[in-house]
């Protein structure tokens, strides 16, 4: 299935869903389609929502695509399919086929960071430059959460529970974490939440990013909160054994940048994207 450029439009974005083998997935679309595509994959118990401040920021010169991976956010969240980090990767490979897109920069925050490394594991054709918002290294570098995890005997978690548990994701003074933001997790069901972070600890664990990255050959920007309360920032450092990776710490700022303060977090996206 190929979505026209006549499908449904929202507040200038174009919305859709494909039925792929194991689930539905949805995507948006904003900018113009015959600009270079850069494609946003959001990270765990998040969603396409979760780049909405920073998209408007991006579409003058790309092609902006955005995926709810399977088991976030309007995508399917089925049962039985395997929610491993190369299976979602084959999943978004999949979906930017039927979309017609040859070649895109993809750009990965938090565990979204482990699914474009995925990606371009395996569609080397695809992606041709990889950017990382706050995706640790290996597992050496998370910090271990200060609050339990909701149980299923919990779910649907209350506003309150699910701002204790995202807290960690932000840092700055007075952030308002976004009510939608909150909702996509309470979207979920505990299946797809618990099974979703496994699986990426499973894939870090196999093999860290570095290494991973460092034989495919593709440029590499990595973009970290200086104040990230879930991966230690100092761990970006690691990335540079990874030949000519760009490492931009942004002071101030948490594990979602992209929230807490879109226009530093677009600087270096764009000044990169632009060259790759």
């Amino acid at each position: 299935m190929t979505i026209p450029d006549g499908g449904p439009h929202v507040n200038g974005a174009e919305h859709a869903t494909l039925p792929l083998d194991d689930g539905d997935i949805y995507v948006c679309q904003d900018g113009p389609r015959d600009a270079p595509a850069l494609l946003l994959i959001h990270g765990s118990a998040s969603s396409t929502r979760s780049w909405d401040p920073l998209v408007p920021l991006l579409t003058g010169s790309h092609r902006v695509i955005r995926i709810d991976l399977l088991g976030h956010g309007r995508s399917a969240k089925p049962a039985g399919p395997s929610y491993a980090t190369p299976e979602q990767a084959r999943r978004v490979g999949m979906a930017l086929d039927r979309l017609g897109v040859k070649h895109a920069v993809v750009v990965g925050h938090s565990s979204g960071g482990a699914v474009a490394t995925a990606l371009a594991e395996q569609r080397s054709d695809l992606v041709t430059a990889l950017a990382l918002i706050n995706t640790g290294p290996s597992l050496d570098a998370f910090i271990a959460p200060g609050s339990a995890a909701v149980g299923p005997s919990q779910w649907p978690p209350t506003d309150e529970q699910l701002r204790r548990l995202a807290s960690t994701a932000f840092s700055r003074v007075g952030y308002q974490i976004p009510q939608d933001v909150l909702d996509e997790v309470r979207h979920m069901t505990p299946h797809t939440l618990t099974t979703t972070m496994q699986a990426t600890r499973d894939y870090m664990e196999q093999r860290p990013l570095p290494d991973r990255l460092a034989t495919l050959g593709k440029p590499l920007l990595v973009i970290f909160g200086e104040d990230d309360r879930r991966w230690r920032s100092s761990s970006a450092a690691d990335y540079r054994a990874v030949p000519g990776a760009e490492v931009e710490l942004l002071p101030g700022l948490g594990h979602s940048p992209m929230l807490e303060d879109p226009p530093r977090t677009a600087a270096p996206l764009l000044a990169f994207s632009a060259i790759h």
